[in-house]
């Protein structure tokens, strides 16, 4: 039985994340810790927190889905890739042995924090080389994005991001409306798969399903209030001490 303390660690971490995703995203790289201070083993813990925090992309997309585009053959078969490539992703994670996992924790966290810090440049550095080439390469880099999301997951709004507006045609709030509907997609796929495999903690998933759900609403509220550069800044510096942490205690 889950004790008092540890229950607050997940629905206090999933409070946080849930303000986070609703300011700035990059909520994955507080609630993953969280699920490994917990007690869970780096795979599980990986697995639990994806389904956790999944809610929180369909949320995001159902909130603003007047920005999202028709539902013809270009949607469905851009969802269709993200479906894709978060299975592949989630198998892959899954045949990925314990120890092999846990010794790359360290390096996916460090990544993801990469990722998030510079998604800025990441999505400038991206438009200006494929700028006339922003179809075939969105299309072409969104089933190994999708994978990546199915198989870790933090930082992947931030590459969805980046990949959807190579073609510089749609506002930034279609775009954002996009992003969430893709990782929603990839996040189902890869939850579907843990699901089936019995690999989650749902215990330890649900404390902190309820406290991202609280998290949601609060940080719709102060997203007014809190300006999104502080919080990435925030975040990225914790990802970078998670980075640390981690890699002293699974590396040295």
């Amino acid at each position: 039985m889950m004790d008092i303390g540890t229950a607050a660690l997940l629905s206090g971490a999933g409070l946080v994340g849930g303000v986070v995703n609703a300011v700035a995203g990059g909520a994955t790289l507080i609630t993953f810790p969280a699920m490994l201070a917990a007690g869970l083993p780096p795979l599980i813990a990986n697995v639990s927190n994806a389904v956790a925090m999944t809610p929180g992309h369909l949320v995001a997309a159902l909130t603003d889905r007047r920005q999202l585009p028709a539902l013809d053959r270009r949607l469905a078969a851009t969802a269709g890739i993200a479906i894709t490539g978060g299975a592949i992703g989630a198998w892959l994670l899954l045949v990925t042995p314990e120890r092999l996992f846990t010794a790359l924790v360290p390096a996916l966290i460090g990544l993801a924090t990469l990722i998030f810090a510079c998604g800025v440049r990441i999505q400038s550095a991206l438009s200006r080389k494929y700028r006339d080439r922003g179809d075939l390469a969105r299309d072409a880099l969104l089933l190994p994005t999708a994978a990546y999301g199915g198989y870790f997951g933090a930082g992947l709004g931030v590459m969805l991001l980046a990949l959807l507006t190579l073609t510089g045609r749609e506002e930034i709030r279609a775009v954002n409306a996009l992003k969430n509907l893709l990782a929603t997609a990839v996040s189902l796929a890869s939850v579907t798969v843990f699901a089936i495999q019995g690999v989650v903690h749902w215990f330890e998933t649900i404390v902190m399903f309820a406290g991202a759900s609280c998290g949601g609403v609060l940080g719709g509220k102060l997203i007014a209030v809190l300006p999104p550069p502080i919080v990435r800044a925030l975040v990225a510096a914790i990802g970078a001490l998670m980075t640390s942490i981690y890699a002293w205690r699974y590396w040295c």
